[in-house]
């Protein structure tokens, strides 16, 4: 029988037919890991701390993409000998799967023995920053845009074309086209209608430049929803597109010779009522705030990089001349700025953050461009560099991005203001993990080195 103190959602559990339920937890990449719980284990798992939560082993912070175990880390590894960590379910994060029968669904989060939150813990991370502009009396407002690549192709097709060649679902480059649209119209439809009924509203959906590639812009939202949101969007694409024949990719830049997918993020703050970023009264309807938060992103794009950078193919995004910016710049809706204001009304004005590519896990790639941001209104930074115009002019003595994964780590590590946003435990962790990231790399040979070495070296 439900109480009356009861969450809504666990009631509706405990009362209705569902024999199953679907949870899930991030990962250091964004990979969401989880799995159905029986309908009783879920009733104990939802009942609150101490009593609450459930098992999940804490392999999840110890190994890569691929499950390969890190060899470098010290919070998680072989020498703990992976016990469970306690995830403790956000019962507000409760939503059905429309193409899972409607199965119920939450996400979790981890937390320490004490109660406390667990540090390596992607989405904690998250709610850390937020905190501290909660501190403030700052409420962050964000939206998430993805480009993404799809293929016709399964998980079998792939493997057995060994990585090589995979066959976009479009030919040619083709943006805002009505016609592509119509190609995979199933599919199209069910990421506007589908995505909708699992709790993840999409603003806008199209064709982008390139073969097979979409855009998707989710509705504006407070930050831990927002992010929320978007590891759903990335994970609910995928799933979707084995219902149509279609293999999503969220990598940055899957061909050298094609755009690649970014991952902006769209950013205001507010005290509850109004948006705080905007000042009638100000040359730009810039407030001072907004200045202050758009100079500490300027300053501290480095300081966090592989937050929005995290892989090697990152990198491979970040190329003179193409749609990517390369250079800790701002502008007034200008789109090759790495941070464009868009100087709109009370409503609309936002900073878009454009430097993440598709392949960020959104909990930390949020993280990072909100700590940045609060680190010059903490700081009180002003904007004293002009806005740069036209493709970077005004920016040529601005330094560009580093172009590999193991620089920007060794800054990350490096960094006091990471250290000082995110704690010692999650920066050590983090920055052993992309270094883990660069010694694969290392250590594989590529078709690139085969085809320019092999004959004639």
């Amino acid at each position: 029988m439900a109480t009356s103190k009861e969450h809504p959602a666990v009631a509706a559990i405990r009362i209705g037919k569902a024999a199953k339920v679907k949870v899930a937890v991030s990962d250091i990449d964004g990979i969401l890991r989880g799995k159905y719980l029986h309908r009783d284990k879920f009733l104990a798992a939802a009942e609150p701390y101490p009593k609450g939560g459930f098992g999940f082993c804490d392999v999840v912070f110890g190994w890569d993409s691929g499950d390969q175990c890190y060899d470098n880390t010290q919070a998680t590894g072989w020498q703990h000998g992976f016990p469970d960590a306690l995830a403790r379910l956000d019962l507000d994060t409760a939503r059905h799967v429309p193409w899972d029968n409607n199965v119920p669904f939450f996400l979790g989060e981890f937390i320490s023995p004490d109660g406390s939150a667990y540090p390596l813990c992607p989405r904690q991370t998250l709610k850390r920053v937020l905190a501290r502009a909660e501190r403030r009396g700052l409420q962050v407002l964000t939206g998430f845009e993805f480009e993404w690549f799809n293929f016709a192709e399964t998980p079998q097709s792939w493997a057995d074309k060994r990585g090589v060649a995979p066959t976009p679902i479009t030919p040619g480059m083709f943006g805002y086209s009505l016609l592509r649209m119509a190609d995979r119209q199933p599919f199209f439809n069910a990421l506007m209608d589908e995505m909708a009924a699992f709790g993840v509203p999409l603003e806008g959906l199209h064709t982008e430049t390139g073969p097979g590639v979409y855009e998707a812009a989710i509705v504006f939202s407070p930050a831990l929803e927002q992010a929320d949101r978007a590891i759903l969007f990335k994970t609910g694409a995928r799933e979707l597109g084995k219902r149509h024949g279609v293999m999503p990719s969220f990598m940055a830049k899957w061909n050298a010779d094609l755009p690649g997918c970014s991952g902006h993020i769209h950013q205001s703050l507010s005290d509850g009522k109004t948006n705080l970023f905007f000042d009638a009264k100000s040359p730009r309807r810039m407030s001072k705030l907004f200045e202050s938060y758009v100079a500490g992103q300027v300053a501290c794009l480095m300081e966090f990089a592989p937050m929005f950078w995290p892989t090697i193919n990152s990198y491979k995004r970040l190329v003179d001349g193409f749609w990517a910016p390369v250079k800790p710049t701002w502008g007034i809706d200008n789109r090759t700025a790495s941070f464009r204001v868009i100087a709109g009304s009370a409503k609309s004005m936002r900073l878009e953050t454009r430097c993440p590519g598709a392949d960020v896990n959104p909990y930390l790639a949020m993280a990072a461009v909100i700590a940045a941001g609060l680190h010059g209104v903490e700081q009180g930074l002003t904007l004293d560099a002009p806005p740069i115009t036209g493709t970077n002019q005004g920016a040529e003595n601005v330094p560009r991005a580093p172009r590999s994964l193991i620089e920007t780590t060794r800054i990350f590590s490096r960094s006091e203001i990471a250290r000082d946003f995110l704690g010692d435990s999650f920066v050590d962790h983090f920055a052993a993990t992309r270094e883990w990231e660069h010694r694969q790399w290392q250590d594989a040979v590529t078709d690139w080195e085969l085809k320019r070495y092999l004959e004639i070296i």
